[in-house]
């Protein structure tokens, strides 16, 4: 259980990172985007609010039933429909489900074993394959939310550079 406690604690850390991080900053400066067909803070902040039930819940139904299919695609109409929401949504709202998420993380990683995240079952998203459990968790909780993190203070020093007056 020590190494699920880990993953739980760096699935908080970097949540409560990416909560500091926007909480003082201004809904314009969230809803910026750098290029059309670039993510906004905001819209970022939506698919991270997304991502942690989507994919811990993949993890227990695999749990559950054991080579069932995991996973999606870009394309994926739940993926797609949370950014496409964010500009009908605050920052404390979004940041609110954020935080909210944390339950989901405990609810579910709380109550699987390293024999849980063992089990290998193969992905609808052909680029995957077969994998372990632990993958999703490591690469598409852990490593997804670390590179959203990134992304977003890529896309607040942009903002800086083109908005030097603000």
């Amino acid at each position: 259980m020590r190494h699920l406690q880990k993953t739980i604690d760096d699935i908080y850390r970097l949540l409560d990172e990416m909560i500091q991080l926007v909480q003082p900053i201004s809904e314009e400066k969230l809803r910026w985007k750098p290029a059309d067909d670039v993510w906004s803070v905001l819209e970022i902040l939506c698919h991270v609010e997304e991502i942690i039930p989507y994919w811990l819940q993949e993890v227990q139904t695999i749990a559950e039933s054991p080579g069932s299919e995991w996973g999606r695609t870009h394309l994926h109409e739940g993926r797609l429909a949370a950014v496409a929401k964010a500009n009908q949504r605050t920052a404390t709202q979004i940041q609110d489900g954020i935080i909210g998420t944390k339950k989901v993380v405990e609810r579910i990683l709380g109550n699987l074993s390293m024999e849980d995240l063992s089990i290998e079952s193969p992905s609808r998203n052909p680029r995957w394959g077969t994998k372990p459990m632990s993958f999703v968790v490591k690469h598409l909780v852990v490593e997804h939310l670390e590179n959203h993190l990134g992304q977003i203070k890529r896309t607040l020093e942009q903002y800086s550079v083109a908005n030097p007056n603000r």
